[in-house]
C-alpha cells in the first residue's frame, strides 16, 4: 500500500479502512485482515497508558510505537501522530516528523490549522494528514469532548481550514466529531482524502481506535464506535468485519453520526 494507491482508491469510490495500531503483533494482524492504513495515534496515551487525554504522549513514545508497528506490518501504509507540543513551529515539526519517518511512518498527522507547518513538511517530501473538527490535543481549549461545527460560524471555520490545508499540500485529513453534512461538504470540496471518525458515512474512509472497536477500552464508548467483537469468533475476524463494513458502507450508519 502506498499514497498513490490510496488516492486511486478514493478516486474510484472505494472506501479506505483505517485503524489505530501501536505494536507489531496487532500490526501484523490488521494487515492480514485487510486494513488499508495503520494510524499510530497519540490515542495510545489513553488506551495504553491509561491517561485521561492524549497530552502526556511524548515524541519518544511515538517513535517507539511507530517503530514497533512498522516492524509488524511490512506492506501497510503507516501514519504517525505528531504529539502535543511537537509541531509548535514549522522547523520543530520538520525535525520531529523526520524522526517518525525514520522510525517507519510513511505520513505524519497533525492537528489544527497549521498551514505553515504543512507547507514546510510537504516541501521536504513528507506527506501530511491534517486533523479537523474535534482535535484531542485542543481538548481544554474546546471545553471537553464536544462535537464541533454545529453552528454556522464553527462550520465555516472548519471548511475554511480544510480548504487552506488542502491548498497547503495535505494529502489526507481526519474529520472527527462533526455533523455528517459538514463532512460531506468538505469531502466534495477538497482534493485530499477525508477519513471520518464520528463524521458520517460520506468521507473517503473511516478510522476507529482499535481498542474501541474491540470493546476492550475501559473508558466511555463514544457514540460513533461500534463493537465489532460482537458476533466475531476472534480478534482477526472482528477486524475483518470492520474492514468489510467500511468497504460496503454498512458502517458508519446514522446511529454512529451527528
Amino acid at each position: 500500500m502506498n499514497l498513490t494507491a490510496l488516492q486511486q482508491m478514493a478516486a474510484r469510490g472505494e472506501k479506505i479502512a483505517v485503524l489505530t495500531c501501536y505494536d507489531a503483533s496487532f500490526a501484523a494482524l490488521c494487515e492480514a485482515a485487510g486494513v488499508d492504513v495503520l494510524l499510530v495515534g497519540d490515542s495510545l496515551g489513553m488506551v495504553l497508558q491509561g491517561g485521561s487525554d492524549t497530552l502526556g504522549v511524548t515524541m519518544r513514545d511515538m517513535e517507539y510505537h511507530t517503530r514497533t508497528t512498522a516492524t509488524g506490518a511490512k506492506n501497510s501504509y503507516i501514519v504517525a501522530d505528531l504529539p502535543y507540543g511537537s509541531d509548535t513551529t514549522p522547523e520543530t515539526a520538520l525535525e520531529n516528523a523526520r524522526v517518525l519517518i525514520a522510525a517507519g511512518a510513511h505520513m505524519v498527522k497533525l492537528e489544527g490549522d497549521k498551514v505553515a507547518v504543512v507547507q514546510l513538511l510537504v516541501k521536504n517530501g513528507i506527506p501530511v494528514c491534517a486533523h479537523l473538527g474535534f482535535t484531542p490535543q485542543y481538548v481544554h481549549e474546546l471545553g471537553g469532548y464536544k462535537v464541533q461545527g454545529r453552528d454556522e460560524a464553527g462550520a465555516r471555520k472548519i471548511m475554511e481550514d480544510a480548504v487552506a490545508l488542502d491548498q497547503a499540500g495535505a494529502a489526507m485529513v481526519v474529520l472527527e466529531m462533526m455533523p455528517a453534512a459538514l463532512a460531506k461538504q468538505i469531502t466534495e470540496k477538497v482534493g485530499m482524502m477525508t477519513i471520518g471518525i464520528g463524521a458520517g458515512p460520506d468521507c473517503d474512509g473511516q478510522v476507529l481506535v482499535l481498542h474501541d472497536m474491540l470493546g476492550i477500552y475501559l473508558g466511555k464508548s463514544p457514540r460513533f464506535v461500534r463493537n465489532f467483537m460482537e458476533g466475531a469468533s476472534s480478534i482477526q475476524e472482528a477486524v475483518q468485519h470492520y474492514v468489510a463494513a467500511v468497504k460496503s458502507d454498512a458502517f458508519p450508519t446514522t446511529e454512529h453520526s451527528f
